[in-house]
């Protein structure tokens, strides 16, 4: 009897409808009531305890997978967040270097206002194909459809290599502990020549697209001091310049105000013509979807820039974001006084192939050399996160992607880059220089991630398992 190499297409489907209907949403549910918040922004996590609450879920449920030779341990390495290593034997032999590594992530980001009435972070909502509640997409299925994939390539009794997975719990804090657990376990992962990442997202809920490139970041906080204390605005005004115009003009030297262009040539690169080929062709795809998927005041739109070069400044040029503000008192509670200083948090999202402590270096000499008027101008760099570019797709993987998005979605695979940070990948791609990448995940239009209202597309989901089982199965017998 010949061993089959591929999916029963409408087997698959039912089996992930079945598997997810009954199992991985019920999980999923009980998951995004957990607080369990990244450590970045719960420093007392462990005495929360809301992170063991997800780790016991999610070891939990994988433990009760009927996928022979599976093993799931919890590793915990002193002062690092746990993290969840499993193991599943190869149903076709082979050496370690043939071993796929499946990646995802449990911890989550902040709350953040602005929910809609009847939803919230922390309870689970189900509207038709949308399951809302913080963590579901980003990154709570990654486990439960990792270990489903498997699952059903083991009830079709399809061949595969030897699988290693890891979900860590700091990716939303970038990924702080995870290099030293990928070296304390490195000779039990092996040498991966495909990594399959499920924290990445797509342009459309209608085919599968995997993710050609990440943008670093460099995050910190940039604060302008120009008195000691508050005093009366009507005696100061006009004699001491107010902290808020000083940062404005200082952040003018590192952003054009009026097209949000990047002024440091430190944070550019020269964008590969391969990328600009791929944006063009998700273009072609996407038309007016690429900024029409975002929650637009009535009015405000990109301006006339064309939808390849909006994709091209989400994913390869450096942006800027404002995304926290201290010292300013809520309006209402504002009196007339000038303040003594002003603090904003900076996220700078910065090209693949920029070292982000090149571009750290470069904006704090932007922002600091020669302050206006004499105001004391710090800016005090956190975190920064390196950017990602894959090697270039294997014949067998990319006619594998097409293949499976093709018989799962129905339409043909498609490639672009995307504008977040994955520092896993960029630490894979350095240590497995020879291994291949589908970075892919359901992060699609709307689903607001680390926003509020964010949520899981179902029925793209369960596709999208289908979709990771049909290429580890060809990963099994791609030529060579």
């Amino acid at each position: 009897m010949t061993t089959p190499t591929k999916l029963d297409t409408t087997k698959a489907l039912a089996f992930a409808d079945r598997v997810w209907e009954g199992e991985i949403l019920p999980a999923l549910t009980d998951y995004i009531r957990i607080p369990n918040k990244s450590q970045a922004f719960d420093h007392a996590w462990r005495e929360h305890g809301h992170m063991e609450r997800a780790i016991v879920l999610i070891e939990t449920w994988c433990k009760k997978q009927p996928i022979p030779g599976l093993t799931v341990e919890v590793r915990r390495l002193e002062g690092r967040t746990p993290l969840i290593f499993m193991e599943v034997p190869g149903t076709a032999g082979g050496a370690k270097e043939d071993t796929v590594l499946l990646y995802g992530h449990l911890d989550k980001q902040p709350e953040m206002s602005g929910w809609r009435a009847g939803l919230s972070p922390w309870e689970p909502v189900r509207e038709g194909d949308r399951l809302y509640g913080r963590g579901g997409a980003d990154d709570g299925y990654s486990a439960f459809a990792s270990l489903a994939a498997l699952r059903l390539l083991h009830e079709q009794q399809i061949p595969h290599a030897r699988c290693v997975i890891l979900i860590e719990a700091g990716e939303e804090s970038g990924s702080p502990d995870l290099p030293a657990y990928v070296e304390a376990l490195s000779a039990r992962i092996g040498k991966p020549s495909l990594v399959v990442c499920l924290d990445s997202g797509c342009a459309n809920y209608d085919q599968l697209w995997s993710t050609t490139s990440l943008r670093g970041g460099v995050w910190g906080t940039l604060r302008v001091d120009m008195l000691t204390e508050g005093v009366h605005s009507g005696s100061a005004g006009g004699i001491v310049p107010d902290t808020f115009r000083v940062l404005r003009e200082v952040l003018s030297r590192v952003e054009d105000e009026k097209t949000g262009t990047i002024k440091v040539d430190a944070l550019h690169v020269e964008i590969p013509a391969a990328r600009r080929a791929q944006a063009a062709a998700s273009a072609e795809v996407l038309h007016d979807e690429v900024h029409g998927a975002f929650p637009w005041v009535a009015g405000a739109g990109p301006g006339d820039r064309s939808v390849v070069e909006l994709l091209l400044d989400r994913t390869w040029r450096p942006a800027l974001a404002i995304t926290g503000a201290e010292g300013l008192p809520e309006p209402a509670l504002a009196g007339n006084v000038l303040r003594p200083y002003t603090a904003l948090k900076l996220s700078m999202r910065i090209p693949p192939r920029v070292d982000p402590e090149v571009a750290a270096r470069a904006l704090k000499d932007a922002l600091e050399t020669n302050p206006p008027h004499g105001a004391r101008v710090v800016f005090s760099t956190g975190s920064g996160a390196s950017g990602w570019d894959a090697p270039a797709l294997a014949p067998w993987l990319e006619a594998a992607a097409d293949a499976a998005s093709r018989a799962f979605f129905g339409k043909p695979a498609m490639s672009m880059g995307e504008g977040g940070t994955i520092p896993f990948m960029a630490m894979l791609g350095e240590r497995f220089p020879a291994a291949q990448f589908l970075v892919t995940g359901l992060l699609g239009p709307q689903s607001n991630a680390h926003g509020p209202n964010e949520f899981l597309h179902i029925p793209a989901g369960k596709k999208l398992t289908c979709c990771v089982a049909s290429v580890i199965a060809a990963h099994c017998v791609r030529p060579g």
